[in-house]
């Protein structure tokens, strides 16, 4: 039913990662509607960098270890940056233009600095390539991680709205936070394992 391509990309992209738990956070803290340019940002971001991937930039960046440790750095203090942010964020907010979703080019530009994409898209462009001439093939994976990615990035959001339901407390707000930038602390550490 599904390709081989369309299964790694499920578990690859489905998987918890900074997108799934800032997605989740984002559902859960200001709704789905309000999360769409976030969630839209993800998805055409992480198309955009399967599609680079296969015109030969992830061969680049597994070529030059500086390069890559560069990106590993930028990326973890990038994702440290935001878990602070949901540490700090207030369990109700008092000023509508200090707590708000992520917005499309912002979540866009972070995929750029995103080891979780990074990784899969290398692994999808070596293990899943089509040999079809390099613009084919990127806009192959471009459309097949965008596409996958949709779904996924739907999912997270919408069970954020969900979840907070039951975040029907100061308290609540306060764990859930905190768990989710544990969880994104971790996925920062683990960006050098």
């Amino acid at each position: 039913m599904f390709s081989p391509l369309i299964t790694f990309l499920i578990a690859g992209l489905a998987s918890p990662g900074p997108n799934v738990i800032m997605l989740t956070t984002s559902g859960a803290r200001f709704g789905a509607r309000a999360t769409w340019p976030h969630l839209l940002g993800v998805v055409i971001g992480v198309g955009v960098i399967g599609a680079v991937t296969a015109l030969g930039i992830g061969t680049v960046l597994l070529a030059q270890p500086a390069l890559k440790f560069s990106l590993q750095v930028i990326s973890a203090l990038w994702i440290l940056w935001m878990a602070y942010g949901l540490i700090r964020q207030s369990a109700v907010s008092t000023s509508p233009q200090a707590e708000r979703p992520m917005r499309f080019m912002e979540a866009v530009l972070f995929q750029w600095v995103n080891p979780k994409i990074w990784v899969v898209a290398i692994a999808a462009t070596s293990a899943y390539g089509a040999g079809l001439p390099p613009a084919e093939e990127a806009l192959r994976l471009g459309f097949a991680f965008s596409g996958v990615n949709l779904f996924v990035c739907l999912f997270w959001t919408y069970s954020g709205q969900l979840l907070a339901r039951l975040l029907n407390s100061p308290p609540a707000w306060q764990v859930f936070r905190w768990v989710m930038a544990a969880l994104l602390a971790l996925s920062a550490v683990l960006i050098f394992v």
